[in-house]
């Protein structure tokens, strides 16, 4: 039997908890353990995914020109120039408000499967008619949401709907935790935010985006963790909590306060 690609939707209950950001370094992370990986932009109202990854002078084609006739599917992917195994496809630009239908983007979507090993479809935030159309297209999802009550509970009624699919797995990362704060339990902690919303943590990402320094930093250390996580079945969870340990982390937390 023929290898298909996981379809993996990344979504979110409300903007602002950093979902594009998620699953565009995600889909980089995989791309550099040698997987092939195509992140697709299902925002049709910000369409902002080439930006965020830096592709956005290569674009010549999206998703619409493909549904509609005027290139090939493979056209419409742009590599990207440092992670060679990642494409990404972008929705449109020209005409945002155009309707796509979810059986249209799923026909796209599903004739890249046999060549690629992941394809992340990032969804516009809420329970609007964008969300339908890319959770559609999926056969995973992933909740991105923030330790913040209100992003909880915008995550629960996002994973209540999710249930209404038939999708293979439904699981949550945390985004933007402050381990000083988790560490003196004014934070909820990962273990309780997978409790309230009944869904497994896949990952825990700090509340630091050092992103374009070296490879060393937390947040690549934790999107590394999640990768892993995600390819291997694994559930080791990043620890953001460490540096604030012992006096050095007291320290530490004191700045992070006075800030």
């Amino acid at each position: 039997m023929e290898k298909m690609a996981r379809k993996i939707v990344v979504t979110s209950g409300k903007g602002g908890v950093g979902k594009t950001t998620v699953a565009a370094y995600l889909s980089a992370q995989l791309a550099k353990r040698g997987q092939r990986v195509i992140l697709c932009d299902a925002d049709f109202g910000l369409n902002n995914v080439d930006v965020v990854t830096g592709v956005e002078n290569l674009v010549v084609y999206d998703v619409v020109d493909v549904i509609e006739g005027r290139c090939r599917a493979k056209q419409a992917l742009v590599r990207h120039p440092q992670y060679g195994n990642l494409y990404v496809l972008t929705s449109s630009h020209a005409a945002p408000e155009r309707y796509v239908s979810p059986q249209a983007l799923k026909v796209v979507l599903d004739s890249f499967a046999p060549q690629f090993d992941y394809i992340f479809v990032d969804c516009p935030a809420g329970i609007e008619e964008g969300f339908h159309r890319a959770v559609a297209t999926a056969d995973e999802a992933i909740v991105v949401t923030t330790p913040r009550i209100s992003a909880i509970r915008d995550a629960d009624k996002v994973i209540t709907l999710l249930k209404s699919y038939e999708l293979n797995s439904v699981s949550a990362v945390v985004n933007m935790t402050r381990g000083d704060l988790l560490s003196t339990g004014e934070s909820l902690s990962p273990k309780e935010i997978s409790s309230l919303l009944k869904t497994p943590v896949l990952g825990v990402l700090p509340d630091e985006y050092s992103i374009y320094k070296n490879d060393f930093t937390d947040i690549h250390v934790a999107f590394r963790i999640l990768a892993n996580n995600l390819h291997t079945g694994k559930r080791r969870l990043y620890d953001p909590t460490k540096k604030y340990v012992g006096f050095l982390g007291n320290v530490r937390r004191a700045l992070k306060r006075s800030l």
